[in-house]
């Protein structure tokens, strides 16, 4: 299942020092590190299949969990590094479906800011952003709702938009197209959009999506509230009664809310809090989403 990796880093230092992810409008400084782990909760117990909203005793409520690692790095005041790498287990609490847990996949990225433009107080910012993610072990995408992944080798091109006003409020606006490979199953044929295919390789959609954020930042405290839309570029729906398959249209809308304080002391460690809840969907599961985490900043320059 797509995961919608994001991690804000801000603190008591310019814009420019904050942390930030692929998705959002801040840039970390030339020779900085931030770098920490995210814990995810993600739970529902009901879904839709196809249009239609249901539950399903066969599962009850699942439950998927992962600790992830990000770490991004100024390589310059206009390009930065970014990484994340998650372990992820699911589980159902019904049923015969056994919980799947293993490694995901690798992200990297390079996030260049090709026009700034500042003012006296406000400032309009745009990016670029080129990210890869690729599995890092043999999990099977075959088993869904409870597959850690969809074994797919991504290719994504993003565009992002960040405009701060009065020194202290933000809007963010950013959409990625995303190219995903063929995946292969563990058996030799399957059925899908009302056909047989005599072969283990599934070719996969493209996605498509989009998020935008308004909120305060300032003096050590971000504070926002968003919206994120997905959008899958074709596949089928789950059929009537059946499992979800791979390749199946995941549709969704979420909103949310994001709290990142940047703490005193120790300097450079900054806390994260976010909650998120799908307000409507196709194939995928109403789901609320709890993440928490610990990041720190790390200057390699003699002057931060």
């Amino acid at each position: 299942m797509i995961k919608l990796l994001r991690n804000l880093l801000m603190g008591l230092l310019p814009l420019t020092s904050m942390g930030q992810t692929v998705t959002d409008g801040l840039m970390m400084a030339k020779n900085d590190l931030c770098t920490g782990v995210m814990y995810t909760r993600d739970h529902w117990s009901e879904y839709w299949e196809g249009e239609l909203k249901r539950k399903n005793d066969n599962i009850g409520k699942l439950t998927t969990q992962s600790l992830m690692w990000v770490g991004a790095y100024g390589l310059s005041t206009k390009v930065n590094l970014i990484a994340m790498l998650p372990y992820v287990k699911t589980e159902a609490s019904q049923g015969t479906l056994h919980h799947m847990e293993g490694i995901q996949d690798l992200t990297l990225a390079v996030k260049y800011n090709f026009f700034r433009h500042n003012m006296e107080k406000s400032s309009f910012r745009t990016f670029a952003t080129l990210a890869v993610s690729t599995p890092l072990s043999d999990y099977t995408p075959d088993y869904f709702p409870l597959s850690v992944g969809t074994g797919t080798t991504n290719i994504s091109y993003r565009a992002t938009a960040f405009y701060k006003f009065a020194n202290m409020f933000f809007a963010n606006a950013t959409g990625a197209y995303t190219w995903r490979s063929n995946t292969t199953l563990d058996r030799p044929a399957y059925y899908t959009n009302d056909n047989l295919y005599l072969t283990d390789e599934v070719k996969m959609p493209n996605v498509f999506d989009y998020a935008v954020s308004i909120g305060y930042l300032r003096n050590g405290l971000q504070a926002e509230i968003n919206y994120m839309q997905q959008n899958t570029l074709g596949g089928s729906d789950i059929r009537r009664q059946d499992m979800p398959f791979v390749s199946n249209r995941m549709n969704f809308s979420k909103v949310g809310a994001l709290v990142m304080y940047y703490l005193p002391k120790p300097k450079g460690l900054a806390l994260r809090g976010s909650y998120t809840t799908t307000v409507a969907g196709r194939n995928v599961g109403q789901s609320n989403t709890f993440m928490g985490g610990a990041l720190y900043t790390i200057h390699f320059s003699k002057k931060p």
